[in-house]
């Protein structure tokens, strides 16, 4: 499975989704920008996008809600340590109020990580972030001799939130 991003207009983005129905496309929306999300199994329609490879997935992406999307530069020596430590975290994320999906995306021609979670809502992701789950879920197990905080981030991560309305219209 992979996923392809690009972004645009809204109404643009909103034009090429209509395009192609057939296709598992989800256009959502910040501040800022608008952006377009395929997730197939073959090729994409976009002429120039962000392209993940999916490693891990839960849930399936809904056309309403909430989404998070953790961007995380990892040197390239160690993203075999990256993806051990998300292909074995525990899934206490999968059980909290709210929760929709999960992919653990693995880019194609960049170094940075996408850890995308969609919810119900912006409270739903906002409990989680409160939750004892949170916590224990970002522990470093004790057996893990990878220093995460130091060693295999080639720069700063960051987040971008997006809202996904099936009937909404700009």
């Amino acid at each position: 499975m992979n996923i392809y991003m690009t972004t645009g207009t809204y109404e643009f983005l909103k034009i090429k989704k209509e395009k192609h129905p057939n296709e598992k496309m989800f256009l959502m929306q910040n501040a800022e920008n608008s952006l377009l999300l395929h997730e197939t199994n073959g090729k994409t329609v976009f002429n120039s996008p962000r392209k993940f490879e999916v490693i891990d997935s839960k849930g399936g992406i809904q056309e309403a809600g909430f989404v998070v999307m953790n961007n995380i530069p990892v040197t390239d020596e160690d993203r075999p340590a990256f993806e051990f430590r998300f292909k074995n975290r525990v899934g206490l994320i999968e059980k909290e109020p709210g929760f929709i999906a999960v992919r653990v995306l693995r880019p194609i021609n960049s170094d940075t990580y996408v850890i995308f979670t969609q919810w119900e809502s912006q409270i739903a992701f906002n409990n989680w972030q409160t939750s004892s789950s949170y916590t224990e879920a970002h522990k470093k197990p004790a057996s893990e001799n990878v220093d995460f905080n130091k060693k295999i981030f080639s720069g700063s991560s960051y987040i971008t939130q997006y809202s996904l309305s099936a009937d909404e219209e700009k």
